[in-house]
C-alpha cells in the first residue's frame, strides 16, 4: 500500500478537487480478470449509507476496504461493523479516493456532498453508487452527467424500488397499456418536519464540522443536524435548506418520480410546467416544506401530482383517464381491476430492465465492464430534476414554466435557483 505522504502528495488543493483521472479499464473486471472481487470505499458513514454498504458486502464480490468521513464517530461505527483497519479510515475523502487499490465508492453522504464527493470519485477513476437524492440542485445534476459520461465510470443511483419485481411488473403493465390510457399518476409521499429553535453547541473534538459543511455557507453547530431529530430517527440537515434544498420533496419524493417516469416512458425528460402550493416553518431551525400539493404537466398533457401523505396513500397510483381504474406500486403492487395482477407479458411487449437487488446491480456491472445499470445517471438526473423542480415552484409560490431540453426556466429569478455558490475549493 502507498505511504500516508504519497496520498496526501496526490491531493489537490484547488477546485478539481483530486489528482488526474485514473480510470480503472472495465477489462480488469471481466470474467478472465486475476481477481473479480470489487474493492470498495465508503465515502459518509452515516445511518442511510450502513445498509447499502451491508448489502454490497453481501453480494459476496465486494469487500469494504477504506472509509472516509468528518465526523470519526461513524467512521469508528464502520470501521468495526466491517472489520477496516483504523489506516484505512480518513476525515477526508480525498485521502480515500488516491487510494490504487479502491475501484469503487459509495457516496452517502447528506445531500449537499452527493455531487462534489461523486465527480472527484469519478474523476479518480472509481466507479460510483451514489445514495439519492442525486444532488442538490439542478447545475450540480448536469455537472454529474457530464463527468460520469466523460470518464465511463459504472454509475448507480439509489432509487433501489425500480430493483423489487412488483414495481417492475406494475411499471410494465402500464407501459404496455394494459392499464388503458393513463393520463394522471398521483404521488403521496411523507411530509416535511418542524423544530423550535436549537442553540448552537460547541463542535465535539470527533467532528471536523468546517468539512463536514463543506461546499455549502456555514452555520453553527447543533447536534440534532448531525445527530438526529429526538424521537423520529432522522438526521436534522434532511430539513434544513442550505444542507436539502427541496426537503424532503426531493430526500424521500425522488423514489416515486423515478417509478412515475419508469411506468410512463418519461424517464429523459421533465416537465414542462410546474404548479404548486405547500406550507413553511414560520420559524425554528428547520426551513423545509411541511405538507405541499405539486403538479407536473409533461409536454404531451399527461400530468404527475404528488402531495404529502396527508392527501394521498404513501406510493404510485398510475390512473386510466376514466379517474376509476388504476395500478399502484411502491414496494408492492396492487389494482382496481385484480384481474390485472396476473397478467402475463406477451413476447411482443416492452420488458423493463430487471435487478434482482440494487446494489448487487452495480457490482455485477462493474465485474462485467458495462455502464448499463438499472439507474443510470441520466435517468437519476431527471427524476431528481423533477423534485428539486417542485422545490423552487414552492419557494417562489407560483407556476414556473420549464425547457426540458435547455433544462431552463422561462424567467431569471426562477433560473438563479437552479445552483447557488458553492465554497472553495469545493465548486462543482
Amino acid at each position: 500500500m502507498e505511504s500516508r505522504l504519497t496520498r496526501r502528495q496526490m491531493l489537490y488543493t484547488g477546485a478539481t478537487i483530486v489528482a488526474a483521472p485514473m480510470i480503472v479499464p472495465s477489462s480488469a473486471f471481466g470474467q478472465d480478470a486475476p481477481s473479480k472481487r470489487v474493492r470498495l470505499g465508503v465515502i459518509g458513514c452515516g445511518g442511510k449509507a450502513f445498509g447499502g454498504t451491508q448489502n454490497l458486502r453481501g453480494h459476496g464480490g465486494c469487500d469494504i476496504v477504506a472509509l472516509a468521513d468528518p465526523n470519526q464517530s461513524g467512521t469508528s461505527r464502520y470501521a468495526q461493523a466491517f472489520q477496516v483497519p483504523a489506516d484505512r479510515c480518513f476525515g477526508d475523502f480525498r485521502e480515500l479516493l488516491a487510494l490504487a487499490d479502491v475501484d469503487a465508492v459509495l457516496v452517502g453522504t447528506p445531500d449537499h456532498w452527493h455531487v462534489p464527493a461523486s465527480i472527484a470519485a469519478a474523476k479518480a477513476g472509481k466507479h460510483v453508487y451514489c445514495e439519492k437524492p442525486l444532488c442538490n440542485t439542478i447545475a450540480e445534476g448536469q455537472a454529474l452527467v457530464k463527468t460520469i459520461h466523460e470518464t465511463g465510470v459504472v454509475f448507480q443511483h439509489g432509487t433501489q424500488l425500480r430493483s423489487l419485481a412488483a414495481t417492475r411488473k406494475a411499471c410494465e403493465l402500464v407501459r404496455n397499456g394494459y392499464l388503458g390510457d393513463v393520463k394522471k399518476v398521483i404521488i403521496g409521499s411523507p411530509p416535511g418536519h418542524a423544530m423550535g429553535d436549537v442553540p448552537a453547541a460547541p463542535v465535539p473534538d470527533t467532528l471536523d464540522w468546517d468539512m463536514w459543511l463543506g461546499p455549502v455557507e456555514p452555520i453553527d453547530y447543533r447536534p440534532v443536524i448531525v445527530g438526529g431529530i429526538p424521537g423520529r430517527g432522522l438526521r436534522g440537515w434532511y430539513f434544513v435548506k442550505r444542507f436539502s434544498l427541496a426537503g424532503w420533496v426531493a430526500g424521500y419524493g425522488v423514489h416515486d418520480i423515478d417509478l412515475a417516469h419508469w411506468g410512463l416512458g418519461l424517464e429523459n425528460t421533465g416537465p414542462v410546467r410546474i404548479e404548486g402550493r405547500g406550507t413553511f416553518p414560520k420559524t425554528g431551525l428547520f426551513n423545509t416544506v411541511l405538507d405541499y400539493e405539486l403538479t407536473f404537466t409533461y409536454a404531451d398533457g399527461r400530468q404527475i401530482i404528488m402531495t404529502d401523505t396527508g392527501k394521498n396513500r404513501h406510493g404510485v397510483k398510475f390512473m386510466h383517464e376514466n379517474d376509476k381504474d388504476w395500478v399502484y406500486t411502491r414496494s408492492g403492487i396492487d389494482a382496481s381491476d385484480k384481474n390485472l395482477l396476473n397478467t402475463e407479458l406477451k413476447e411482443s411487449d416492452t420488458r423493463l430492465y430487471a435487478s434482482a437487488q440494487h446494489e448487487k446491480n452495480f457490482i455485477d456491472c462493474i465485474r462485467k465492464g458495462t455502464t448499463e445499470t438499472i439507474t443510470p445517471i441520466d435517468v437519476a438526473h431527471r427524476s431528481t430534476s423533477v423534485c428539486l423542480l417542485g422545490g423552487i415552484c414552492l419557494d417562489l409560490g407560483r407556476p414556473l414554466e420549464w425547457n426540458p431540453e435547455t433544462q431552463r426556466f422561462s424567467d431569471a429569478e426562477a433560473n438563479a435557483r437552479l445552483d447557488y455558490p458553492h465554497r472553495d475549493p469545493w465548486k462543482v
